[in-house]
């Protein structure tokens, strides 16, 4: 199992239509996704337009798989609207 820490910051002032879209987004393509086990959104209590995402999945390849599709597919441009930087992806698992 891996965890995806991902960091979002949105446009000044826009955190909480970033934190819709997002949950939408989470709602559409997150549960049934081969290999994803959830997640959770937090804000950062000193950075108000900062999301951070923790998410579980069995492994980095069905990430990587379900990830790809939705960059070829498009479905990750609404996002990117909001985004005031690029996004940042961590991906970490327990050590051996």
């Amino acid at each position: 199992m891996i965890k995806v820490i991902v960091e979002l910051t949105a446009k000044p002032g826009k955190r909480a239509e970033l934190r819709v879209l997002l949950e939408d987004f989470i709602a559409r393509h997150g549960p049934g996704t081969p290999g994803y086990l959830g997640s959770t959104r937090y804000e950062v209590v000193d950075q108000p337009d900062v999301i951070v995402e923790l998410a579980d999945w069995e492994s980095v390849e069905t990430r990587d798989r379900h990830m790809n599709a939705l960059a070829q597919s498009g479905a990750l441009a609404p996002l990117g609207d909001l985004m005031g930087a690029p996004f940042r992806v961590t991906v970490i698992r327990p050590l051996a």
